[in-house]
């Protein structure tokens, strides 16, 4: 009786040990576990005048997983930094930016909107800045034109370091939305040359009439829809801030010229190569049919 008494008594205590060491061992299993659940949730993602003068939403939005992948620890947002964006923008370290190039509506004196052809400038009209996959954007618009028409959207032009960032992504020493500094022919609307030249011919000028033209745009090939080149996307999940359509930015330099960037789809490399590419030879009432805009604004908090 004894005897059994004491095996049974050696077994509870081997038992009980056998529980503490197997629980202590996989400690650091569970806690790694949850650590890459976290990981991978959502929430924790987030020149010269004459080369100037010539120079659906998409279903491939990256998962959140292929997000993780992108960006590192120290680059994602805990859910309650998470910047506060509308859904036709994206958030990127602090601000807003458009997903997409815009197109303008026309505003009344009621502030009631009328659609504008994309292919007309806007002298003398007060738009207003929209944004939607599978759009023409609006070209034939000056910087101020531009300003005024983020504005009307409660918005504002992008800055040059904005514009950089949403384009690159987190690799400073990149060059195109696509990684690294070898252009890559295809992946973004550029390197079809001049429009002038293709409508008008032999009889090309390239005076202001002539770069204003409605047709400009509407040749087969040239001008893209927003977001129609998928492997423009950005980093941070922002289309053709390279190609398509030249972006002015919010920069006025002392003798009155503003900045456009990223090229368009006729040249992205002569005065920079993709998301360094930019124009400085043109006063902010310039425009021709491959300037256009995108906008941004400060991000908000979840709380505000």
């Amino acid at each position: 009786m004894y005897f059994s008494r004491v095996h049974e008594f050696r077994c509870v205590l081997a038992l009980s040990a056998c529980l503490l060491s197997c629980g202590r061992a996989h400690e650091p299993h569970a806690a790694t576990s949850r650590d890459d659940a976290a990981a991978r949730s959502p929430a924790a993602l987030s020149q010269s005048p004459s080369a100037s003068r010539e120079s659906a939403h998409v279903a491939r939005r990256s998962s959140g997983a292929t997000q993780t992948a992108i960006y590192t620890a120290s680059e994602r947002q805990a859910p309650e930094q998470l910047a506060s964006c509308p859904d036709e923008m994206v958030p990127v370290r602090g601000y807003c930016i458009d997903r997409y190039e815009a197109y303008v509506v026309e505003l009344d004196d009621q502030d009631r909107e009328h659609p504008h052809s994309p292919y007309t400038s806007v002298d003398g009209l007060r738009v207003r800045a929209k944004v939607a996959a599978g759009v023409v954007p609006q070209g034939y618009i000056s910087q101020v034109q531009a300003e005024s028409a983020c504005r009307n959207a409660g918005k504002r032009l992008c800055t040059a370091a904005e514009f950089s960032l949403a384009c690159r992504g987190p690799d400073p020493k990149a060059s195109y939305p696509y990684g690294g500094k070898q252009r890559k022919p295809g992946k973004c609307n550029e390197g079809k040359g001049s429009a002038v030249s293709v409508i008008f011919g032999a009889a090309a000028n390239y005076g202001s009439s002539q770069l204003n033209d409605p047709r400009l745009n509407q040749w087969p090939g040239g001008l893209a829809k927003t977001g129609a080149y998928a492997e423009s996307e950005s980093p941070f999940g922002v289309f053709d801030l390279v190609g398509n359509l030249h972006e002015w930015s919010a920069e006025v330099n002392a003798n009155g010229h503003g900045n456009f960037r990223g090229g368009f789809y006729g040249d992205a490399e002569v005065n920079g190569s993709g998301c360094d590419y930019v124009t400085k030879a043109h006063s902010s009432n310039y425009h021709d049919y491959s300037t256009g805009f995108r906008c941004c604004r400060d991000a908000r908090s979840e709380s505000e």
